[in-house]
């Protein structure tokens, strides 16, 4: 079958891939009852479930994780002999953030200036259009090579390690010889990309007391101790005077040899306003590729509409410090909060919590699926090269995964290219990425069956 009929079916199907991702993005799959019901979460678990007994799947099953979520599991078996291939990608999505910010309503997917708005449009539930286009594509022209299992995650964004879990408890359910992580992304727009690297992160909560109750700032600011003070000092420490990333005991020097991300590109990319700097040392690649890098997610404290003047009894941050493939990310965890609790001024009191983490990964990229994804790529993308680049961003199974299926190749794809503006507020997808990287998985599928049949695979 020609790479030209696929190309077909995969173009064709694209407005019904629009109305189906319309009716994921709908859900508002926030893995946080905090923030959303439970019900929003189960609805889009329900939808998959749906979708992959559609595409005829067997032993389809909702999986009640540890952390209290539902992931979505489907094996769909190939002819007698043939490899089988995991997809993944996930259905529990960011929160929203200002939702009035948005130029069009966060999760009503709208089409404006040639992209599809809407969030989790392109992370992560435009990944799982993704594989479910590749598959109908290689159906319609002679059928599914390989033996596919999917699993679509749900909360792979909190980072509460539930598949994690599950997998490791259970790990005949995901074993494949080759596994395709759809929730990645291009480097840019067309030119197709596999990330070779992701870094790991630790998510540490910090509570900070110094008085038993907030007090009057009049009568004793000047004296008594501010817990909000004490925890912005702790926090400034967090980085070097060019901001960087600075932990005691943790290496941040690393470097990256491989595909590097021009500044400027990169302050177009990232949005930076004129005038101002980016910050740490190094190439741009080295930063978010090869570095640890700290952020603060969240801090408690009163907003600036409705404050009193109060010297304050207690605050709250939660702070994220992603880390490069080299650095165990529980041990960075661990001299995270051994720095927040050394750099907490006038003997504040400090608690600590590790909410959530994963460990950073390295792929194989000399691999025979690589090779048959590259030329997956350059098929689908017009002669287009595939490159290799790193991640700043964590996916936690990765490792995981890695861990248990030690053969399996894993190769990381996906539709979150920087113009996506994946966790921000008007994130998009790009219906050519769709359309192309489709094709190319179907295409992989394809020349990874006939590779396992020569004995390469």
């Amino acid at each position: 079958m020609s790479r030209s009929s696929l190309a077909d079916t995969v173009s064709s199907s694209l407005p019904g891939a629009r109305r189906e991702l319309a009716t994921l993005v709908a859900f508002r799959s926030v893995a946080d009852p905090e923030q959303f019901p439970v019900s929003e979460c189960e609805a889009a678990a329900r939808w998959v479930d749906e979708a992959l007994r559609a595409e005829g799947f067997e032993d389809v099953r909702v999986l009640e994780t540890p952390d209290g979520t539902q992931s979505v599991f489907g094996h769909l078996p190939g002819p007698e002999g043939a490899p089988t291939v995991l997809l993944y990608a996930h259905y529990d999505v960011q929160p929203p953030l200002d939702e009035d910010a948005w130029t069009s309503p966060p999760f009503e997917l709208t089409e404006r200036d040639g992209r599809w708005y809407g969030r989790g449009a392109a992370d992560c539930k435009g990944g799982i259009l993704m594989h479910l286009l590749a598959l109908r594509a290689l159906r319609a022209d002679g059928g599914i090579p390989v033996g596919v299992k999917v699993i679509v995650e749900g909360s792979e964004e909190q980072g509460t390690g539930g598949l994690q879990r599950y997998a490791e408890a259970h790990p005949e359910l995901l074993a494949a010889d080759a596994i395709v992580i759809g929730d990645a992304g291009n480097f840019r727009v067309g030119l197709p990309t596999v990330t070779a690297t992701l870094r790991g992160m630790a998510m540490i909560r910090v509570q900070v007391d110094t008085l038993e109750g907030n007090l009057h700032s009049g009568q004793f600011g000047g004296a008594a101790p501010d817990a909000l003070a004490a925890l912005l000092r702790m926090l400034d420490s967090l980085r070097g005077p060019d901001g960087s990333t600075r932990v005691d005991g943790l290496e941040a020097d690393g470097s990256w040899s491989g595909l590097q991300y021009e500044e400027a590109d990169f302050r177009r990319d990232a949005h930076v306003l004129d005038g101002v700097d980016l910050i740490g040392s190094g190439t741009v690649s080295d930063r978010i590729w090869a570095r640890p890098a700290v952020t603060v997610l969240g801090i408690d404290c009163p907003p600036v509409v409705g404050a009193t003047p109060s010297v304050h009894a207690g605050a709250r941050a939660l702070v994220s410090l992603r880390v490069p493939p080299g650095t165990d990310a529980a041990e960075a965890a661990k001299l995270l909060i051994a720095h927040l609790e050394s750099h907490a001024p006038w003997g504040a009191r400090v608690s600590t919590e590790h909410v959530g983490g994963g460990q950073p990964f390295r792929a194989d990229t000399g691999s025979p699926a690589y090779t048959a994804m590259a030329e997956a790529m350059r098929e689908a993308y017009g002669g287009t090269g595939m490159a290799v680049a790193g991640q700043g961003g964590s996916i936690p199974l990765c490792n995981t995964l890695a861990s248990l299926y030690p053969e399996t190749e894993i190769l990381l794809i996906g539709l979150s290219e920087p113009e996506a503006r994946i966790h921000a507020v008007d994130e998009s997808v790009s219906p050519e990425e769709l359309e192309a990287l489709s094709l190319a998985e179907a295409l992989f599928l394809r020349k990874y069956a006939a590779t396992a049949l020569t004995g390469g695979a």
